[in-house]
Protein backbone atom coordinates (compact mmCIF):
# COMPACT_ATOMS: atom_id res chain seq x y z
CA UNK A 1 0.00 0.00 0.00
CA UNK A 2 1.68 3.13 -1.17
CA UNK A 3 2.24 5.54 1.94
CA UNK A 4 1.39 9.45 2.30
CA UNK A 5 3.99 11.56 3.75
CA UNK A 6 3.33 12.35 7.45
CA UNK A 7 2.33 14.95 8.71
CA UNK A 8 2.54 15.60 12.42
CA UNK A 9 1.88 18.88 13.61
CA UNK A 10 -0.53 19.02 15.67
CA UNK A 11 -1.57 15.35 15.93
CA UNK A 12 1.54 13.82 17.12
CA UNK A 13 0.01 13.54 20.48
CA UNK A 14 -3.37 12.41 19.62
CA UNK A 15 -4.76 8.66 19.83
CA UNK A 16 -7.07 6.91 17.86
CA UNK A 17 -9.07 3.85 18.95
CA UNK A 18 -11.02 2.56 15.83
CA UNK A 19 -13.58 -0.30 17.29
CA UNK A 20 -15.35 -3.01 14.63
CA UNK A 21 -15.67 -6.58 14.55
CA UNK A 22 -13.02 -8.16 11.85
CA UNK A 23 -11.23 -6.15 8.76
CA UNK A 24 -13.10 -8.75 6.44
CA UNK A 25 -13.67 -7.33 3.03
CA UNK A 26 -17.60 -5.33 3.26
CA UNK A 27 -17.92 -1.75 2.77
CA UNK A 28 -18.00 -0.53 6.57
CA UNK A 29 -14.57 -1.90 7.10
CA UNK A 30 -13.26 -0.39 3.98
CA UNK A 31 -14.27 2.92 5.04
CA UNK A 32 -12.91 2.29 9.17
CA UNK A 33 -9.63 0.81 7.23
CA UNK A 34 -9.21 3.85 4.50
CA UNK A 35 -9.99 5.92 7.85
CA UNK A 36 -7.09 4.16 10.27
CA UNK A 37 -4.39 4.58 7.06
CA UNK A 38 -5.10 8.40 6.59
CA UNK A 39 -5.06 9.11 10.59
CA UNK A 40 -2.25 6.70 10.75
CA UNK A 41 -0.18 9.19 8.02
CA UNK A 42 -1.53 12.42 9.63
CA UNK A 43 0.86 11.69 12.91
CA UNK A 44 -2.13 9.74 14.76
CA UNK A 45 -1.15 7.19 16.58
CA UNK A 46 -4.10 4.65 15.73
CA UNK A 47 -5.13 1.62 17.89
CA UNK A 48 -7.63 -0.71 15.94
CA UNK A 49 -9.59 -2.97 17.89
CA UNK A 50 -11.41 -6.45 16.61
CA UNK A 51 -13.60 -8.88 17.97
CA UNK A 52 -11.32 -11.57 15.79
CA UNK A 53 -9.74 -11.87 13.05
CA UNK A 54 -11.37 -12.88 9.63
CA UNK A 55 -10.88 -14.91 6.59
CA UNK A 56 -9.87 -12.74 3.64
CA UNK A 57 -9.31 -9.37 5.31
CA UNK A 58 -8.27 -6.04 4.47
CA UNK A 59 -4.34 -5.62 5.08
CA UNK A 60 -3.92 -2.69 7.48
CA UNK A 61 -0.29 -0.87 7.60
CA UNK A 62 2.48 -2.39 10.38
CA UNK A 63 2.46 1.16 12.31
CA UNK A 64 -0.97 0.40 12.99
CA UNK A 65 -1.53 -1.58 16.47
CA UNK A 66 -4.46 -4.22 16.40
CA UNK A 67 -5.90 -5.73 19.18
CA UNK A 68 -8.80 -8.33 19.59
CA UNK A 69 -11.11 -8.02 22.30
CA UNK A 70 -12.79 -11.93 21.90
CA UNK A 71 -12.43 -14.39 24.44
CA UNK A 72 -10.06 -16.96 24.10
CA UNK A 73 -11.69 -21.03 23.73
CA UNK A 74 -10.21 -21.30 27.16
CA UNK A 75 -12.12 -18.56 28.54
CA UNK A 76 -15.21 -19.68 26.95
CA UNK A 77 -17.93 -20.83 29.44
CA UNK A 78 -21.13 -22.77 28.61
CA UNK A 79 -22.95 -20.08 29.98
CA UNK A 80 -23.93 -17.25 27.50
CA UNK A 81 -23.70 -14.75 30.54
CA UNK A 82 -20.53 -15.84 31.49
CA UNK A 83 -18.89 -15.22 28.13
CA UNK A 84 -20.63 -11.87 27.96
CA UNK A 85 -19.45 -11.11 31.37
CA UNK A 86 -16.28 -12.01 30.07
CA UNK A 87 -16.27 -10.60 26.44
CA UNK A 88 -17.02 -7.15 28.45
CA UNK A 89 -14.25 -7.28 31.13
CA UNK A 90 -11.68 -7.98 28.08
CA UNK A 91 -13.19 -5.09 26.06
CA UNK A 92 -13.01 -2.60 29.14
CA UNK A 93 -9.63 -3.31 30.07
CA UNK A 94 -8.20 -2.87 26.49
CA UNK A 95 -9.39 1.06 27.05
CA UNK A 96 -7.85 0.71 30.32
CA UNK A 97 -4.73 -0.63 28.46
CA UNK A 98 -4.27 1.69 25.22
CA UNK A 99 -6.42 4.83 27.03
CA UNK A 100 -7.28 6.35 23.38
CA UNK A 101 -8.24 9.89 23.47
CA UNK A 102 -11.59 9.02 21.94
CA UNK A 103 -13.16 5.74 20.34
CA UNK A 104 -15.13 5.02 16.92
CA UNK A 105 -17.02 2.32 17.10
CA UNK A 106 -18.61 0.83 14.02
CA UNK A 107 -21.73 -1.33 13.19
CA UNK A 108 -24.67 -2.43 15.83
CA UNK A 109 -24.19 -4.33 18.80
CA UNK A 110 -20.17 -2.74 18.60
CA UNK A 111 -21.83 0.60 19.15
CA UNK A 112 -23.62 -0.28 22.37
CA UNK A 113 -20.53 -2.54 23.74
CA UNK A 114 -18.03 0.52 23.04
CA UNK A 115 -20.31 2.37 25.28
CA UNK A 116 -20.67 0.43 27.74
CA UNK A 117 -16.86 -0.57 28.30
CA UNK A 118 -15.74 2.63 28.56
CA UNK A 119 -18.50 4.30 30.68
CA UNK A 120 -16.72 6.25 32.95
CA UNK A 121 -13.22 5.71 32.19
CA UNK A 122 -13.22 9.34 30.51
CA UNK A 123 -13.33 8.26 27.38
CA UNK A 124 -15.29 9.95 24.66
CA UNK A 125 -17.12 7.51 22.28
CA UNK A 126 -18.46 8.03 18.66
CA UNK A 127 -20.49 6.35 17.05
CA UNK A 128 -21.17 4.95 13.48
CA UNK A 129 -24.53 3.61 13.00
CA UNK A 130 -23.35 2.37 9.11
CA UNK A 131 -26.52 0.67 7.83
CA UNK A 132 -30.13 1.20 7.33
CA UNK A 133 -31.25 2.00 11.65
CA UNK A 134 -34.57 -0.58 11.47
CA UNK A 135 -32.41 -3.13 10.07
CA UNK A 136 -29.03 -2.90 12.34
CA UNK A 137 -31.06 -2.37 15.46
CA UNK A 138 -33.86 -4.65 14.45
CA UNK A 139 -34.85 -6.23 17.95
CA UNK A 140 -37.31 -4.51 20.38
CA UNK A 141 -34.78 -4.44 22.81
CA UNK A 142 -31.78 -3.26 20.52
CA UNK A 143 -33.99 -0.34 19.01
CA UNK A 144 -34.82 0.36 22.80
CA UNK A 145 -31.31 0.72 23.39
CA UNK A 146 -29.96 2.39 20.67
CA UNK A 147 -32.72 5.28 20.70
CA UNK A 148 -32.10 5.85 24.59
CA UNK A 149 -28.67 4.65 25.46
CA UNK A 150 -26.68 6.28 21.96
CA UNK A 151 -27.44 9.85 24.05
CA UNK A 152 -23.95 8.75 25.94
CA UNK A 153 -21.87 9.25 22.76
CA UNK A 154 -20.04 11.94 22.37
CA UNK A 155 -21.17 11.91 18.49
CA UNK A 156 -23.02 10.09 16.08
CA UNK A 157 -22.20 9.54 12.65
CA UNK A 158 -24.98 8.30 10.05
CA UNK A 159 -25.03 7.79 7.04
CA UNK A 160 -28.06 9.82 5.10
CA UNK A 161 -30.44 12.24 6.09
CA UNK A 162 -33.41 10.05 5.84
CA UNK A 163 -31.46 7.56 9.22
CA UNK A 164 -32.38 10.60 11.23
CA UNK A 165 -36.01 9.78 11.56
CA UNK A 166 -35.06 6.83 13.62
CA UNK A 167 -33.86 8.13 16.11
CA UNK A 168 -35.48 11.04 19.20
CA UNK A 169 -34.73 14.42 18.59
CA UNK A 170 -32.04 14.62 21.77
CA UNK A 171 -30.02 12.04 19.92
CA UNK A 172 -30.66 13.89 16.64
CA UNK A 173 -28.71 16.80 17.80
CA UNK A 174 -25.68 14.78 18.20
CA UNK A 175 -25.60 13.10 14.92
CA UNK A 176 -23.77 13.94 12.04
CA UNK A 177 -23.64 12.68 8.31
CA UNK A 178 -19.91 12.58 6.94
CA UNK A 179 -19.20 10.87 3.59
CA UNK A 180 -17.40 7.61 3.39
CA UNK A 181 -13.69 7.91 2.54
CA UNK A 182 -13.35 6.76 -0.70
CA UNK A 183 -10.05 4.73 -1.78
CA UNK A 184 -7.47 6.25 -3.50
CA UNK A 185 -7.48 3.58 -5.89
CA UNK A 186 -10.88 4.95 -7.45
CA UNK A 187 -9.78 8.79 -8.44
CA UNK A 188 -8.52 8.37 -11.92
CA UNK A 189 -9.81 10.57 -15.10
CA UNK A 190 -13.36 8.12 -16.57
CA UNK A 191 -12.52 5.89 -19.08
CA UNK A 192 -13.63 7.03 -22.90
CA UNK A 193 -13.93 4.33 -25.20
CA UNK A 194 -15.03 1.15 -26.10
CA UNK A 195 -16.15 -0.68 -23.25
CA UNK A 196 -16.11 -3.98 -22.10
CA UNK A 197 -19.34 -5.70 -22.38
CA UNK A 198 -19.92 -6.63 -18.91
CA UNK A 199 -22.47 -6.00 -16.41
CA UNK A 200 -20.54 -5.81 -13.15
CA UNK A 201 -21.68 -5.90 -9.18
CA UNK A 202 -19.73 -5.90 -6.43
CA UNK A 203 -20.64 -6.81 -2.45
CA UNK A 204 -20.95 -9.76 -0.09
CA UNK A 205 -23.61 -12.02 -1.37
CA UNK A 206 -25.98 -12.55 1.15
CA UNK A 207 -29.64 -12.36 0.86
CA UNK A 208 -30.46 -8.45 1.42
CA UNK A 209 -27.90 -7.68 -1.70
CA UNK A 210 -30.60 -9.53 -3.78
CA UNK A 211 -28.05 -10.57 -6.64
CA UNK A 212 -30.68 -13.66 -7.61
CA UNK A 213 -32.86 -10.33 -9.41
CA UNK A 214 -29.71 -9.35 -11.02
CA UNK A 215 -29.35 -12.74 -12.47
CA UNK A 216 -32.71 -13.41 -13.20
CA UNK A 217 -32.84 -9.61 -14.58
CA UNK A 218 -29.93 -10.63 -16.75
CA UNK A 219 -31.32 -14.16 -17.99
CA UNK A 220 -33.92 -11.79 -19.67
CA UNK A 221 -32.29 -10.04 -21.72
CA UNK A 222 -28.97 -12.68 -22.43
CA UNK A 223 -30.78 -13.81 -25.49
CA UNK A 224 -30.86 -10.23 -27.12
CA UNK A 225 -27.36 -9.24 -26.13
CA UNK A 226 -25.29 -12.62 -26.89
CA UNK A 227 -22.21 -10.66 -26.28
CA UNK A 228 -22.99 -9.65 -22.34
CA UNK A 229 -21.53 -11.05 -19.68
CA UNK A 230 -22.40 -10.74 -16.00
CA UNK A 231 -19.51 -10.71 -13.34
CA UNK A 232 -20.24 -10.45 -9.54
CA UNK A 233 -17.25 -9.89 -6.85
CA UNK A 234 -18.10 -10.86 -3.53
CA UNK A 235 -18.31 -13.87 -1.22
CA UNK A 236 -21.38 -15.38 1.29
CA UNK A 237 -23.47 -17.39 2.17
CA UNK A 238 -25.45 -17.04 -1.63
CA UNK A 239 -22.61 -17.72 -3.98
CA UNK A 240 -23.22 -21.36 -3.99
CA UNK A 241 -27.16 -21.00 -4.92
CA UNK A 242 -26.31 -18.04 -7.35
CA UNK A 243 -23.85 -20.69 -9.11
CA UNK A 244 -26.40 -23.38 -8.98
CA UNK A 245 -29.22 -20.89 -10.51
CA UNK A 246 -26.92 -19.13 -13.33
CA UNK A 247 -26.36 -23.08 -14.17
CA UNK A 248 -29.97 -24.18 -14.29
CA UNK A 249 -30.89 -21.40 -16.24
CA UNK A 250 -27.95 -22.69 -18.86
CA UNK A 251 -25.61 -18.77 -18.38
CA UNK A 252 -23.10 -20.06 -16.35
CA UNK A 253 -20.64 -19.29 -19.47
CA UNK A 254 -21.51 -16.04 -19.53
CA UNK A 255 -21.72 -15.58 -15.56
CA UNK A 256 -18.57 -15.11 -13.86
CA UNK A 257 -18.51 -15.40 -9.32
CA UNK A 258 -14.47 -14.73 -8.81
CA UNK A 259 -15.19 -14.37 -4.97
CA UNK A 260 -13.42 -11.09 -3.52
CA UNK A 261 -10.72 -9.31 -5.34
CA UNK A 262 -8.33 -6.64 -4.39
CA UNK A 263 -8.51 -5.03 -7.84
CA UNK A 264 -11.94 -4.01 -7.78
CA UNK A 265 -11.38 -0.65 -9.87
CA UNK A 266 -9.19 -2.20 -12.42
CA UNK A 267 -11.41 -4.89 -12.79
CA UNK A 268 -14.65 -2.80 -13.28
CA UNK A 269 -13.26 0.54 -14.17
CA UNK A 270 -14.38 -0.36 -18.41
CA UNK A 271 -17.88 -1.67 -17.36
CA UNK A 272 -20.94 -1.33 -19.75
CA UNK A 273 -23.30 -0.77 -16.31
CA UNK A 274 -22.72 -1.36 -12.57
CA UNK A 275 -25.95 -2.43 -10.35
CA UNK A 276 -26.73 -2.31 -6.62
CA UNK A 277 -29.55 -4.69 -6.10
CA UNK A 278 -29.83 -4.62 -2.19
CA UNK A 279 -33.05 -4.30 -0.56
CA UNK A 280 -31.64 -1.81 2.19
CA UNK A 281 -28.52 0.07 2.13
CA UNK A 282 -26.76 2.41 3.97
CA UNK A 283 -24.45 5.06 1.99
CA UNK A 284 -23.47 1.81 -0.12
CA UNK A 285 -19.42 1.94 -0.74
CA UNK A 286 -19.84 -0.11 -4.15
CA UNK A 287 -21.82 2.32 -5.68
CA UNK A 288 -20.26 5.83 -4.90
CA UNK A 289 -16.94 4.07 -6.29
CA UNK A 290 -18.90 3.29 -9.48
CA UNK A 291 -20.12 6.36 -10.06
CA UNK A 292 -16.92 7.94 -8.83
CA UNK A 293 -15.28 5.80 -11.53
CA UNK A 294 -17.78 7.31 -14.22
CA UNK A 295 -19.76 3.62 -14.61
CA UNK A 296 -23.13 4.15 -16.13
CA UNK A 297 -25.11 2.79 -13.00
CA UNK A 298 -28.56 0.78 -12.33
CA UNK A 299 -29.51 0.82 -8.01
CA UNK A 300 -32.41 0.38 -6.08
CA UNK A 301 -34.14 2.91 -4.52
CA UNK A 302 -33.62 1.41 -0.99
CA UNK A 303 -33.76 2.68 2.79
CA UNK A 304 -32.50 4.34 4.04
CA UNK A 305 -31.72 6.68 1.24
CA UNK A 306 -28.70 6.35 0.39
CA UNK A 307 -28.98 5.58 -3.15
CA UNK A 308 -31.30 8.09 -3.83
CA UNK A 309 -29.56 11.37 -2.29
CA UNK A 310 -26.54 9.53 -5.06
CA UNK A 311 -28.24 8.84 -8.11
CA UNK A 312 -30.57 11.52 -10.09
CA UNK A 313 -32.96 9.33 -11.81
CA UNK A 314 -32.15 9.40 -15.61
CA UNK A 315 -29.53 11.86 -15.10
CA UNK A 316 -26.43 10.37 -13.38
CA UNK A 317 -28.07 6.51 -13.07
CA UNK A 318 -31.13 4.77 -12.85
CA UNK A 319 -33.16 4.13 -9.55
CA UNK A 320 -35.57 1.01 -9.67
CA UNK A 321 -38.27 -0.36 -6.75
CA UNK A 322 -36.05 -3.17 -4.52
CA UNK A 323 -37.05 -6.47 -5.74
CA UNK A 324 -38.65 -5.30 -9.15
CA UNK A 325 -36.73 -7.50 -11.34
CA UNK A 326 -39.11 -6.22 -14.31
CA UNK A 327 -37.64 -2.67 -13.34
CA UNK A 328 -34.28 -3.90 -13.61
CA UNK A 329 -34.32 -5.60 -17.17
CA UNK A 330 -35.71 -2.66 -18.71
CA UNK A 331 -32.88 -0.33 -16.90
CA UNK A 332 -30.37 -2.62 -17.76
CA UNK A 333 -31.99 -2.67 -21.82
CA UNK A 334 -32.32 0.82 -21.81
CA UNK A 335 -28.04 1.24 -20.74
CA UNK A 336 -27.13 -1.81 -23.02
CA UNK A 337 -28.78 -0.44 -25.84
CA UNK A 338 -28.09 3.55 -25.98
CA UNK A 339 -24.95 3.66 -25.04
CA UNK A 340 -25.20 7.98 -25.52
CA UNK A 341 -27.37 7.60 -23.11
CA UNK A 342 -25.65 5.54 -21.10
CA UNK A 343 -22.15 7.63 -21.42
CA UNK A 344 -23.74 10.46 -20.67
CA UNK A 345 -24.94 9.09 -17.42
CA UNK A 346 -21.63 7.59 -16.91
CA UNK A 347 -20.26 11.42 -16.90
CA UNK A 348 -22.23 12.95 -15.21
CA UNK A 349 -21.83 10.11 -12.32
CA UNK A 350 -18.31 11.01 -12.21
CA UNK A 351 -19.35 14.26 -10.91
CA UNK A 352 -19.75 12.88 -7.94
CA UNK A 353 -16.24 12.45 -7.31
CA UNK A 354 -15.27 15.70 -6.87
CA UNK A 355 -17.18 15.23 -3.53
CA UNK A 356 -16.02 12.45 -3.11
CA UNK A 357 -11.46 13.13 -3.02
CA UNK A 358 -9.71 11.12 -0.26
CA UNK A 359 -8.46 14.20 1.44
CA UNK A 360 -11.34 16.20 1.49
CA UNK A 361 -13.37 13.48 3.51
CA UNK A 362 -10.79 11.69 5.66
CA UNK A 363 -10.29 15.65 6.66
CA UNK A 364 -13.90 16.07 7.94
CA UNK A 365 -13.93 12.64 9.57
CA UNK A 366 -10.36 13.18 11.33
CA UNK A 367 -11.53 17.12 12.38
CA UNK A 368 -14.44 15.75 13.73
CA UNK A 369 -13.06 13.08 15.59
CA UNK A 370 -10.64 15.35 17.24
CA UNK A 371 -13.35 17.77 17.74
CA UNK A 372 -14.83 15.14 20.30
CA UNK A 373 -11.83 14.98 22.83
Amino acid sequence: MKKRQKTTANTAKIHIALFISALRKGGSERVLVNLAEYLENQGIRVTVVTQYKGEGEYELSPEIKRVYSEITEEEKSGSRMVNFIRRFRKLRRIWKEERPDVILSFIGKNNLMALLTSSFLDIPVVISVRGEPEAEYATGLMRFLARTYFARAAGIVLQTKEAFAFFPERIRKKAVVLKNPLNPSFVRKRFEGERDMCIYAVGRMDANKNHEMLLRAFSGLAADFPLVRLVIYGNGECREPLRELAEQMNLWDRVSLPGAVTDVADKIYKGSAFVLSSFSEGMPNTLIEAMCLGLPVISTDCPCGGPAELIQDGINGLLIPPGDTAALELALRTLLSDRDKADAMGRNAAKLLEEYLPEHVDREWMDYLISKR
